[in-house]
């Protein structure tokens, strides 16, 4: 029998919410690195890749700016207001786009969407008045994620097909584009066309469960459940410590009439992160369960 209340649940929570934040700031720490990396080797590294590729290269970032850059995503991380008054100094010290873009993550930081967002076009409209619309893509890119966490998943789609329209080449940056305008799609109830953007992100990032994660759950909304199950499988296998992968694989189980699998899949989320926003939905979903079973 399908459980009622917990389908009212499941409709009420996104689950690929949670999974997406923690991606954001997952992103977030993996760009720093990479910024760091590519200032130390003086830019060669993405120049010949981008080369290879046949696309704009991002404009080098000179040592002194590399630093400052860093400084400033430091300085927002341990305190997003302290970011902001640095990254407006460095914006107004003629630090180009990077400070603007650094205004940004500042910004995001402290939940400041519509003032992220702001920071992030006009960050993604210099860089490419400065010769760079790879740099740019990848700040529309970020404008749109500062958007879709905002609320406004219109502008936020518009912005991400501002990136994907900048020629990014097939990669891993396109796929994680495609996987952030089918959540905008979602958001504004075209699921068809978010699966489209789904079936290109998983042949672009098959390794990144997220994608597989929010595939899973789109099918699950379609309705599609065979689709769904081997999904969240392909996420479970690539993720098995994730409480919003756990999460879903016990809200696909239950639809397919198999309440073991679900309890099962419910109570890992649980065990994984018993304080999260998955963890607890996934303990009221358990205790609807429960509640359900007729008495002994």
């Amino acid at each position: 029998m399908i459980l009622t209340a917990i389908l009212l649940m499941m409709q009420a929570y996104s689950p690929e919410t949670e999974a997406v934040m923690n991606r954001s700031r997952q992103r977030a720490a993996e760009k720093r690195a990479a910024k760091a990396e590519e200032a130390a080797a003086g830019g060669n590294a993405a120049a010949s890749s981008n080369a290879r590729q046949g696309v704009d290269k991002p404009l080098p970032m000179p040592p002194q700016a590399a630093a400052k850059f860093q400084g400033c995503l430091d300085a927002s991380v341990a305190d997003p207001d302290a970011g902001v008054r640095f990254a407006e100094a460095w914006r107004i010290d003629g630090g180009g786009f990077h400070a603007r873009e650094c205004m940004g993550f500042a910004l995001a930081r402290a939940e400041r969407w519509p003032a992220a967002l702001v920071a992030l076009e006009q960050a993604a409209d210099e860089a490419e008045r400065a010769g760079s619309m790879q740099d740019g893509a990848r700040l529309w890119a970020q404008a749109g994620n500062a958007a879709l966490a905002g609320g406004d998943a219109a502008k936020a789609k518009s912005n991400f097909d501002a990136a994907l329209v900048r020629g990014l080449p097939d990669g891993i940056a396109k796929g994680e584009v495609q996987l952030d305008r089918a959540r905008a799609r979602v958001a504004l109830g075209d699921l068809p066309a978010a699966r489209t953007d789904l079936d290109g992100a998983l042949a672009l990032v098959p390794q990144d469960p997220l994608a597989w994660l929010l595939s899973a759950t789109l099918a699950r909304r379609m309705n599609e459940l065979a689709l769904a199950q081997k999904h969240i499988a392909q996420a479970v296998k690539l993720s098995p410590d994730d409480a919003s992968v756990a999460l879903e694989e016990g809200n696909i189980a239950i639809l397919s009439s198999n309440e073991d699998v679900a309890k099962l899949a419910w109570e890992r989320a649980v065990k994984l992160a018993p304080q999260s926003v998955a963890g607890k939905a996934a303990t009221a979903n358990l205790a609807q369960l429960a509640a359900e079973k007729p008495a002994k």
